[in-house]
């Protein structure tokens, strides 16, 4: 049921991009567009007509293609994605959305609602959450009231669901765009007079967090550079979701370095599944990549960060350490090193996440308070 939900959101996008830019589609244009026979384009065609999604601009007339538009040129969804990470008891949700001003939004209201959620934080248009698995109520309705809120969050197997209720906007994004967004397995809804109710269902994707240090030299390149390409990269593999990017600074006396001393961390979300081959394509992207022989890269699997590998983070800002305590501390707690000297630095990185950019940026502010 997921895939057929799936690929009629392909179609109803593309069509929509279709008649947003040049006012209708025909059937060759999306299946060229989609690599689908014509004959199953027009199967979905007929089937969005029915629905009231798709209307007949113009009849086929001799050789002249029948010309179609999307019912509504009304974005198909501000919801870019939505989707899930899992760490034993507790899930981190992922909302991008188009507007700044609507993640503005949903981040006030969400805080306000309280219900499942332990912490909120938006960074631009994604908005992270942290939630406990658990059902709790969420009082909805006209400000002073929150709009909007998160009552409870569930794992069933392979998926995640989030319990939601709404009003007002809120309920037509529910209703109308979520179930659009990327990532987003299927919405059901329900209504009790002016309130909405609905589980919007994603899968239980892992979380992976991988550090880098020490892939340029006083010649050239840069490491944040070359992990955005890392986080490209891999966000290409099918079931890999891209989460962002961190610089964190460390021990500033540090020497040698090329500059400031800074590392970088790409965070994604991925099928259980795929743990093997991202590490083993990171592995091999960086080698290849990197201009110093010193690199080195670490893979931590979760984003619940242990007390005592915090405080390795702290110590690497604060002064000068050894490899070896490095690999003692990533064997500690299940972190996977490769590389050289840059280890160091790699495992600071993945030892630093979930703080704000205030925090990693300056050496000075303590990461353990």
């Amino acid at each position: 049921m997921s895939r057929v939900l799936e690929r009629r959101k392909q179609f109803l996008r593309l069509m929509r991009q279709f008649t947003l830019d040049k006012g209708h589609f025909t059937v060759a244009e999306i299946a060229d567009e989609t690599d689908v026979p014509r004959s199953t384009v027009q199967d979905w065609v007929n089937r969005l007509i029915d629905e009231g999604c798709v209307i007949v601009r113009e009849g086929k007339r001799g050789r002249h293609a029948a010309q179609y538009v999307a019912s509504s040129v009304v974005p198909s969804s501000t919801c870019r994605r939505i989707f899930t990470t899992i760490d034993n008891d507790t899930v981190e949700i992922y909302h991008e959305c188009m507007s700044g001003g609507c993640a503005a939004f949903c981040e006030f209201h969400h805080t306000r609602a309280g219900g499942a959620l332990s912490g909120i934080h938006r960074d631009g248009t994604l908005l992270r959450e942290r939630a406990r698995l658990c059902k709790d109520d969420v009082d909805i309705g006209l400000y002073p009231s929150s709009a909007v809120g998160i009552g409870g969050v569930q794992r069933d197997g392979d998926y995640i669901i989030q319990h939601i209720r709404c009003i007002g906007g809120p309920a037509y994004s529910l209703t109308d765009m979520m179930s659009l967004a990327e990532g987003v397995c299927t919405v059901t809804v329900r209504r009790t007079g002016p309130i909405v109710e609905g589980d919007v269902i994603t899968r239980a994707l892992s979380y992976v967090a991988i550090g880098i240090d020490d892939t340029d030299s006083s010649e050239g390149g840069a490491t944040f550079a070359l992990a955005i390409a890392l986080l490209q990269h891999l966000s290409r593999m099918d079931g890999v979701m891209p989460i962002g990017h961190r610089v964190a600074m460390l021990y500033p006396a540090h020497e040698p370095r090329t500059a400031g001393n800074s590392c970088s961390c790409i965070e994604i979300a991925a099928e259980p599944a795929l743990i093997g081959k991202i590490e083993e394509s990171a592995f091999r992207f960086v080698a290849d990549e990197a201009i110093s022989p010193e690199w080195g890269i670490a893979i931590k699997q979760g984003f619940s960060v242990p007390e005592g590998l915090r405080r390795y983070g702290k110590l690497v800002r604060e002064t000068d350490i050894t490899e070896e305590l490095a690999e003692k501390t990533a064997e500690r707690y299940g972190v996977r090193l490769h590389g050289g000297r840059g280890i160091i630095g790699a495992l600071a990185a993945v030892s630093l996440i979930g703080l704000p950019h205030d925090i990693l940026l300056d050496p000075q502010k303590d990461v353990c308070e």
